[in-house]
């Protein structure tokens, strides 16, 4: 039997070699496209491939890529032979099916099952170091009675859900711009909302609010408004404005842009590093009322004369005026890069501003619809300091704890200043003298604020017997 087969193959084969040596190349391609066919009506089986690259520049197809990303899980449990790629600061693991592997996987009851291959070009024989033309591919393939599940539900639920897991497991980054161009590095904060300090109902509320922006694509896709939100946090400084934009940026897995107003030239770089960011991104501007004039278009005409005075008076203040004015981002260009035709260009964006002194922001730059939340981050109060006292001792109680939060209640101090005292500063500094020295600048503070409240009261005093 084996030599009657061995037989019937090599015939076969020399009936193909003289085919193919012999018949014209037009009349080859009409035999195979008809012989497709003729298999398509046995076959009962559709394939469908999806390129690594595509398009004229060869660009890395999405598609391809977030494929590869919904069948990492698939591949680990299936495959026998996988590719292994390092991750998210080094520290992720993400498999995925060697060249010409096959997996199957299912979806509302119908098996279907995926291939990965390559097609392998010509090298270049006279190079140095030769490189061959190597094009990879995943091919699915299912039954065609299930031509309209596969092609509609099932593929668009792998693209979205490969698209997810990417993000996922991608390294994060965490932009700012010079000029007009981004420039970046990673982005490894570690601040999270368990270690901020922060009231525990304040923090879930938060949290509630951004995880439910995430997740409500189609909701702001029904009501016809751009998927963003602006959030304004405002605080004396050292209470953890930063600190809460990282830990935003890590609950959601999003990246930073931290944008730089003065380093902006005009309005049209401004929109032209609003379409240059990604969605899933945190767009930042610190210390807004310290980045530029934005109210002095509103100023009335007499502010604007007297200025005007002063600088033919004062040529040195012109100047560290004109340096001060070398951005010409007005507000309306502002405005337009939070919430105009613009800033709908991307999707699943938060925009965040940091002030210390909100009283002096523009109020249309701030109302509700630009900066949906607003978010004021004060000084310390005792359950900030509970959260500071596990984080740097790895304490819930102490002795010392009622003194505490009883020195909190009557004197404001930010979290920064709380959490220096916290730190240990040398191998021999134990708990105890971290919370003496704490009490210790609380009671100092407490005797400065009650001096200060005593010289009110004398000068008011002395003011009102002044009228009398």
């Amino acid at each position: 039997m084996i030599s009657h087969l061995g037989s019937i193959f090599a015939t076969l084969m020399f009936v193909w070699a003289v085919f193919q040596q012999y018949f014209p190349y037009q009349f080859r391609g009409y035999i195979e496209k008809y012989s497709q066919r003729l298999l398509s009506f046995v076959y009962p089986y559709i394939q469908i491939t999806f390129n690594e690259f595509t398009g004229e520049r060869l660009m890395r197809s999405e598609a391809y890529s977030a494929i590869e990303s919904y069948l990492s899980s698939t591949s680990s449990s299936q495959a026998k032979r996988l590719k292994a790629d390092i991750v998210k600061n080094n520290r992720s693991l993400v498999l995925s099916m060697d060249d010409h592997e096959e997996v199957a996987d299912e979806f509302q009851g119908v098996k279907l099952w995926w291939a990965s291959g390559k097609h392998v070009g010509k090298t270049q024989s006279f190079a140095f170091y030769p490189v061959t033309d190597e094009k990879r591919f995943y091919k699915l393939t299912f039954h065609k009675k299930h031509r309209d599940l596969i092609i509609g539900p099932y593929l668009k639920h792998a693209l979205k859900e490969g698209k997810a897991i990417k993000v996922r497991n991608r390294q994060r980054k965490l932009y700012t711009n010079n000029g007009s161009n981004w420039s970046l590095v990673v982005f490894e904060h570690p601040a999270t909302f368990q270690t901020l300090a922060m009231e525990q109902d304040k923090k879930e509320e938060i949290m509630e609010d951004l995880v439910t922006f995430s997740q409500a694509e189609e909701f702001y896709s029904r009501i016809g408004r751009a998927w963003k939100r602006g959030y304004l946090l405002y605080g004396p400084p050292g209470t953890g404005k930063s600190t809460m934009i990282a830990a935003m940026a890590n609950l959601l897995g999003y990246d930073i842009y931290d944008l730089e107003l003065t380093a902006v030239k005009d309005n049209t770089e401004l929109r032209k590093l609003l379409i240059e960011t990604s969605s899933k991104s945190i767009i930042v501007i610190e210390d807004i009322d310290c980045s530029l004039d934005l109210t002095g278009q509103r100023r009335p005409k007499k502010e604007k004369k007297d200025e005007a005075e002063e600088m033919k008076q004062h040529p040195m203040h012109k100047a560290s005026k004109e340096e001060a004015k070398s951005s010409q981002v007005t507000l309306s260009g502002l405005l337009n890069f939070i919430d105009g035709l613009w800033s709908a260009c991307g999707g699943e964006r938060l925009i965040v501003f940091t002030t210390n002194f909100v009283e002096k922001l523009d109020p249309a730059l701030i109302r509700k619809g630009r900066m949906d939340k607003h978010i004021e981050l004060s000084y310390c109060g005792f359950e900030a300091f509970k959260v500071l006292a596990k984080n740097y001792q790895k304490l819930d109680s102490h002795k010392l704890f009622g003194r505490i939060q009883d020195l909190l209640r009557e004197v404001r101090i930010t979290p920064a200043d709380v959490a220096e005292h916290l730190m240990p500063k040398t191998a021999s500094r134990d708990l105890q003298t971290c919370f003496e020295s704490l009490i210790q600048a609380l009671e100092s503070a407490k005797q400065a604020q009650d001096s200060n409240k005593e010289d009110t009261a004398l000068i008011q005093g002395l003011s009102e017997k002044s009228v009398q």
